[in-house]
């Protein structure tokens, strides 16, 4: 197909997705640009009240499928449960490996701290994302994670597998970056967790509307 391609510029939302399409298209560099996503901070705004700490709340919003690491969420959620007596989880999404979570939750008697959703409108993500701390996104291949924009607007500190694009997306202060491997996400979580009580909402958000 290289070669073949009948069209005069190509956008992509990241460095890497540029690097991907010109690879496997055989487009010409010149012809690929990179315009990232955005997201509308005056959607995704902080709570107005300020969050205790005195128990930290995860969220996660995704579809819950093999591609975006909801195998690695099994492994993840019960060990920081276990580390962390004052965790808690929201997972937002619906999927085929939705019933792998509730197994998890049954397995290790997590039912009265990891929250299931199902699916969540857009329109709702906001009130879902300003009731947590943290943010965790478990994607095993990415482009551009809009939803850690989106989390990050809203005051969330991001933890995130380093994969695809989502290294660009946010400063290293605003995301703490794992292998899409069970132990360095738990690692990474901890970390975030530590740091956690320097992270001023506001002042995430209005960070994000400069970007």
């Amino acid at each position: 197909m290289a070669g073949r391609w009948d069209i005069d510029q190509a956008i992509c939302v990241s460095h890497t997705s540029k690097e991907n399409t010109v690879l496997r298209s055989g487009i010409s560099p010149e012809k690929v640009f990179m315009v990232p996503n955005a997201v509308d901070t005056a959607m995704f705004t902080p709570s107005p009240n300020h969050l205790s700490c005195d128990e930290i709340i995860i969220v996660v919003i995704s579809r819950l499928v093999y591609r975006k690491g909801a195998d690695l969420l099994v492994e993840v959620i019960p060990e920081v449960c276990r580390l962390y007596p004052k965790v808690r989880f929201i997972v937002g999404g619906d999927g085929p490996k939705r019933v792998r979570l509730e197994e998890m939750r049954e397995k290790f008697s997590l039912q009265d701290r990891v929250e299931m959703l199902g699916a969540v409108p857009h329109a709702q993500v906001r009130s879902v994302l300003i009731s947590g701390h943290i943010f965790l996104n478990s994607s095993l291949t990415e482009a551009f994670c809009i939803a850690i924009v989106e989390a990050a607007s809203c005051g969330l500190l991001i933890v995130s597998t380093r994969v695809g694009g989502v290294p660009e997306v946010l400063p290293d202060d605003m995301i703490v970056l794992a292998e899409p491997d069970p132990e360095d996400m738990v690692r990474a979580v901890m970390k975030a967790i530590d740091i956690l009580p320097n992270i001023d909402p506001q002042t995430m958000h209005l960070r994000m509307k400069r970007l």
